[in-house]
């Protein structure tokens, strides 16, 4: 995707030159008319532009955001409005590289995709990797995704079209296809002038995979193994042979964790039979991780993408799904508050004092499911150790729930009297210990059934916590003789 490397584009370190200026760089933008002191974008910078587009002065428009880095264009293309997006765009074509697009919301993206023309869609596409190529153009329509691919070159179509063939995140629509494999017969002197003599390299790599005559991956070569090694020294003595391969069907959570747990840098994607098609690099897994770490938290709170820039029509759909969820619920609660209104009626102070019971029962709840929801997904949390785990909350649940209840015992007998005090601390320790359990074994039973844990444990968390602790407060204050 990206143009090859020469020999003569390689200086030689006695007689190199200064780096050229090859336009603005983040460093350069501190107290300049664009950008305030925080590095953002001015509101009266965006205002000139929004202007500029109002009046179709397309010149002018470029002239404003021509000096701006790949990466403020994209700030400001998220700052416009969706309609103002496709006249940005098509006022500076030619500005739209692959660091634009790179650094754009995926919401954003799929927006510049549709303004632009199939042609300089299929421009930037050649730019940039396979998978980000692919990234790219993923979740446009099959008739736009056909349009822009039929006028790729040929060998770029076919490895974007393969890499589509693979499930979403999954290691094989996520892989990079362009990496450097060698036979394990070389010395290091062999692949010193391999790598001088190819007019095609990968644009970047870190590692050198050695394959044999299947192109099944049987070791790796750091560069800096090559670089300090005599050239008569043969690759199999010096290639690292235990690796760890991904497999292409591999969700990319799971690829993340094996770069986690690993240290890698690198790693080879194998195929069904085994054999080397392509590789994942430790810049995709920083922006998996972030992925998937903001994703954990938007689906405990039911907030969909969480997106400012997702379509209202998308962000209502995603989000009135969990609020009507949480409706059932509450009503579960509200049915076990119905059947002691008598008790309710005759002492007032009930009222008063159990919205604090469910309260803190549901933010003990949150705590555990939060805990439990992350250990899941580092397998911190496996059937190895579920049981250890759960043992270890409800100890956890016993000591605050034995904290809060004194606290609240005291207070609550102070105010109103000593036996509803009573009352409301054991109720206080009940409905802790249940949200404890409740808060891991919700995610753990959701992970079993091989569902999202971090998708509807909150919804079912809070149901337990709210309806326990009611029923726990108001069926110890009958019990109790509080009220008859």
């Amino acid at each position: 995707m990206s143009e090859p490397i020469h020999d003569e584009d390689l200086l030689d370190p006695h007689t190199a030159e200064a780096p050229v200026d090859d336009g603005p760089h983040p460093d350069d933008r501190i107290d300049d008319e664009r950008h305030d002191e925080e590095n953002r974008l001015k509101p009266e910078y965006l205002r000139s532009v929004r202007g500029a587009l109002e009046e179709g002065d397309k010149g002018a428009v470029y002239d404003l955001v021509e000096p701006l880095h790949p990466a403020d264009i994209a700030d400001l293309l998220e700052l416009l409005d969706r309609e103002d997006r496709g006249a940005l765009a098509v006022a500076i074509t030619d500005l739209m590289t692959s660091e634009v697009i790179a650094e754009l919301n995926d919401h954003v993206r799929e927006d510049m995709m549709e303004a632009l023309e199939p042609e300089a869609v299929a421009t930037i596409v050649e730019q940039l990797e396979t998978d980000d190529a692919v990234q790219l153009i993923e979740d446009l329509d099959e008739e736009d995704q056909r349009a822009i691919l039929a006028e790729v070159e040929a060998e770029d179509r076919a490895a974007i079209e393969s890499a589509l063939a693979y499930p979403e995140e999954t290691a094989g629509r996520l892989m990079n296809r362009e990496l450097v494999a060698v036979p394990e017969r070389m010395t290091v002197g062999q692949l010193i002038d391999y790598l001088r003599e190819q007019d095609e390299l990968a644009p970047e790599f870190y590692e050198i995979f050695v394959v044999d005559e299947r192109h099944h991956p049987v070791g790796t070569c750091a560069l800096s193994w090559i670089l300090t090694t005599p050239r008569n020294i043969a690759l199999t003595d010096v290639m690292k042979r235990d690796q760890t391969l991904i497999p292409v069907d591999t969700d990319q959570e799971e690829v993340a964790l094996m770069f986690q747990k690993y240290n890698l840098i690198s790693a080879a994607v194998v195929d069904e039979s085994g054999r080397l098609v392509g590789q994942m690099t430790v810049d995709d897994i920083v922006h998996i991780i972030s992925e998937e770490a903001g994703e954990d938290v938007l689906l405990l709170s039911g907030a969909g993408d969480g997106d400012i820039n997702e379509p209202i029509r998308e962000a209502y759909s995603s989000r009135v799904r969990w609020l009507v969820a949480n409706l059932g619920t509450a009503l579960v609660a509200s049915f076990i508050i119905a059947a002691f209104g008598a008790a309710i009626e005759k002492l007032v102070a009930l009222a008063v004092l159990m919205p604090i019971v469910a309260s803190i029962g549901g933010n003990a709840g949150t705590q555990t499911m939060a805990v439990a929801v992350r250990a899941i997904a580092t397998n911190q949390l496996t059937r190895a150790n579920t049981w250890r785990i759960v043992w270890r909350e409800l100890r956890v649940a016993l000591l605050n729930g034995a904290t809060i209840a004194v606290l609240i015992g005291i207070g609550t007998a102070l105010v109103f009297t000593p036996m509803l005090g009573v009352v409301i601390a054991l109720a206080m320790v009940i409905n802790i210990i249940v949200s404890g359990l409740a808060g891991v074994l919700v995610p753990v039973i959701f992970e079993r059934l091989d569902q999202d844990p971090a998708v509807a444990s909150s919804v079912f968390v809070t149901m337990i916590t709210d309806s326990m602790g009611f029923f726990a407060f108001l069926g110890l204050a009958v019990a109790s003789g509080l009220v008859s």
